[in-house]
C-alpha cells in the first residue's frame, strides 16, 4: 500500500492561469509556504524559508479559482504530488512537480 496526499495551507502567488484541454478548464498558479525562523539551543540563527508549489486544478474547481482566487489569496487545499516530464521545441527535456487539488478552502481574500 502506499499514499500520494499532500496537505498545503499558503498563500497564492499570482493570479490562476486558465487554459482548455479538450473544452475542460484547467488553472494552474503557484502557493507560497513559509516555515518560521527560529534559532536553536546552540544560538544558532536559522532565517524564514518559503517553499513555492505549483498547483493545478482541473474541472468546476478551475472555474472556480478563476473566479474567486487572486494573488495573495490564503488556500488551503488538500491533494496528491505529480511529476511530469516534457521535451520542448529545442529538444530540452523539462521536469516539473505539481501539486493536483483534490478539495481546496479558500481561508481569505486578498
Amino acid at each position: 500500500m502506499s499514499v500520494n496526499k499532500v496537505i498545503l495551507l499558503g498563500n497564492v502567488g499570482k493570479d490562476p492561469e486558465v487554459r482548455y484541454v479538450d473544452t475542460q478548464p484547467v488553472a494552474s498558479f503557484p502557493l507560497a509556504t513559509n516555515e518560521r525562523a527560529y534559532t536553536t539551543a546552540a544560538g544558532v540563527t536559522i532565517p524564514e524559508r518559503t517553499e513555492w508549489h505549483n498547483i493545478v486544478l482541473w474541472g468546476k474547481q478551475a472555474e472556480m479559482a478563476e473566479k474567486y482566487i487572486r494573488r495573495g489569496t490564503r488556500l488551503y487545499l488538500e491533494g496528491k504530488m505529480r511529476t511530469r516530464t516534457w521535451v520542448d521545441r529545442t529538444s530540452i527535456s523539462h521536469t516539473i512537480t505539481e501539486v493536483y487539488v483534490d478539495t481546496f478552502e479558500i481561508l481569505s481574500r486578498s
